[in-house]
């Protein structure tokens, strides 16, 4: 029980008590002597001067001849008789009273040894007096200095235990406070010795413990991370895409093996790097930070073409945010692509000119002039001439998007008058509309100005999306072919009444072969939406849908005044 921090203090505030009171004690016990000391002098020896003075008053008054006043010397005589203090006041009062009896008895002859007597009192009782005043004045200055003393040894004592009693308490405090401090930072071999068996020592126990398991998980947890590192490293590396991790504070974590030789570095040079270093040393690492499309891109490696795509994946954790970049090799994907784009091009450029013949042949066998054919025969041959023409138009279709693939767009810029490219468009669609007997509505202002574009390709697409429209509207309908202006662009739009598209399905309507299921008697190649977007766009603008179940589609484009 004692050695617990509150007997401690308890003890502390007791002993500091202790001191006070022994110091007023010292005190108060010197006080008391010297009261006692001057009660003495003034109950023993200050009555005697006074009887003694009385006697003598009353012996000359009974000398002057008034025996009233022995009485008096009497009644004094007695008092003195009790009240004998030093030595030889007992022998001068019992000679008094022998000369004081005489006297009484008619015998003045006493009368000299009564006032003799009277003065060895007085005499004696005097000196008494003196030296109990030196042996009090000595005894008082004695005290002064033990008081003194004392005080100072208290006054020292106590602020000796003042100054040392604190650190009982700050001294574990302190150690405590130090040791959190070393565990904050993660040092665990850090411990508290305190040798006390009160709470600072149970607590410094406690503490200990804590650290020496600390320190194990800490061994334990790091030799899993090692472990984890290592495991992580090698997926990492074996990885055949090149990948780079960033974390939230755009520190690059890691870099593979196949991203290292691609940005042509070593490891050292940027794991725990900033990407805004790394970046200012390598162009390759740049492009990625600020290429914000995922369009493939070349780099050139040992002199040859490589083909990648950057690919970016956001990891969110614990509202924190890292990235991974990763760039996949399609040079082989692009190889087989060019191989695919170059054989289809040759495919429809080879088939092309047999089929020219054939159509050629065709009408010359529906010439009245080579000679007449019978209904049956005519049929066919109309069919044969629609399927060679759809084979002609599928081949064109093909070898522009084989162009738009390799990149050889080619674009012819000049002043296009929008009235001219609408009634081109118009008269190239007549016959099938007519055939369908369907009505072409045109919605042009007059007032429209000259664009820069490439004629051909939006007299293309204009009869793309009107044979598109013709193909779905409903016999004896009619379809809206508007141009509006906008402030900055020329905005074409063609209006049909078919039967609709699907909200779901209009992100994919411009897909490459993609058709739109459950209209398998109207399909097509699939590729005619794609080769206008692709124009659309290289000549700076965008092409859209609108579309409800039921209530026919609108596609458009707009194109700014100035192509890019």
């Amino acid at each position: 029980m004692i050695g617990t921090v509150k007997n401690k203090i308890r003890l502390g505030t007791i002993f500091l008590f202790f001191l006070v009171m022994s110091s007023g004690g010292v005190g108060i016990f010197y006080l008391v002597k010297l009261r006692q000391q001057t009660n003495n002098i003034l109950t023993a020896n200050y009555e005697s001067l006074q009887y003694a003075h009385r006697m003598q008053i009353a012996f000359d008054s009974l000398q002057l001849g008034n025996p009233g006043y022995a009485d008096s010397i009497e009644f004094y005589l007695q008092k003195q008789e009790t009240n004998i203090t030093e030595d030889g006041e007992k022998e001068a009062t019992a000679l008094l009273r022998n000369a004081f009896v005489q006297l009484q008895n008619g015998d003045n002859s006493d009368a000299g040894l009564f006032r003799q007597q009277l003065q060895k009192i007085l005499s004696l009782n005097m000196q008494a007096i003196q030296q109990k005043s030196e042996n009090s004045e000595a005894a008082s200055e004695k005290a002064v200095t033990i008081i003194i003393t004392s005080v100072a040894i208290i006054l020292l004592i106590g602020f000796t235990f003042s100054v040392n009693f604190p650190s009982v308490l700050t001294d574990p405090i302190t150690k405590l406070t130090e040791a959190i401090n070393e565990i904050s930072q993660k040092n665990y071999h850090h411990r508290i010795y305190i040798q006390s068996k009160d709470e600072f020592g149970q607590l410094a126990n406690s503490f200990n413990e804590m650290a020496e398991r600390l320190e194990y998980f800490e061994s334990s947890n790091v030799a899993k991370l090692i472990f984890e590192k290592s495991r992580a490293e090698a997926v990492i590396n074996s990885l055949k895409d090149a990948s780079i991790g960033i974390d939230k504070n755009d520190t690059i974590l890691f870099a593979n093996e196949q991203a290292l030789q691609l940005l042509g570095v070593a490891a050292k040079e940027v794991v725990g790097v900033k990407s805004a270093i790394l970046a200012s040393r390598n162009d390759l690492f740049r492009f990625l930070l600020e290429e914000k499309t995922n369009n493939p891109f070349k780099v050139i490696i040992e002199n040859r073409e490589n083909y990648f795509l950057k690919e970016t994946i956001e990891i969110e954790q614990e509202s924190t945010s890292a990235k991974l970049i990763v760039l996949k090799n399609i040079t082989s994907f692009k190889e087989l692509d060019v191989a695919k784009t170059n054989f289809i091009a040759t495919i429809s450029h080879e088939l092309k000119t047999p089929l020219a013949a054939s159509d050629f042949s065709l009408k010359l066998l529906n010439d009245e002039r080579i000679g007449k054919l019978t209904p049956e025969q005519k049929e066919l041959i109309n069919n044969l001439s629609a399927d060679n023409q759809r084979m002609v138009r599928i081949l064109s279709e093909l070898l522009n998007l084989a162009q738009i693939e390799t990149g050889r767009i080619q674009l012819k810029k000049q002043p296009v008058t929008i009235t001219k490219v609408v009634e081109e468009s118009v008269t190239a669609v007549a016959a099938a509309a007519k055939e369908k007997t369907v009505q072409i509505e045109k919605s042009i202002p007059t007032t429209l100005p000259e664009m820069e574009g490439d004629p051909d390709k939006i007299v293309w697409i204009l009869n793309n999306l009107l044979t598109n429209a013709i193909k779905f509207s409903p016999p004896d309908d009619t379809i809206l072919l508007q141009v509006v202006q906008t402030p900055a662009a020329i905005e074409f739009s063609v209006k049909d009444h078919g039967p609709g598209i699907e909200a779901s399905l209009q992100a994919r309507i411009f897909e490459r072969f993609y058709q739109v299921p459950g209209q398998s008697s109207k399909k097509g190649s699939g590729i005619g939406l794609a080769i206008c977007k692709e124009m659309v766009e290289a000549m700076g603008g965008t092409i859209w849908v609108k579309s409800n179940m039921g209530e026919g589609s609108t596609f458009g484009f707009t194109l700014p005044f100035k192509s890019n």
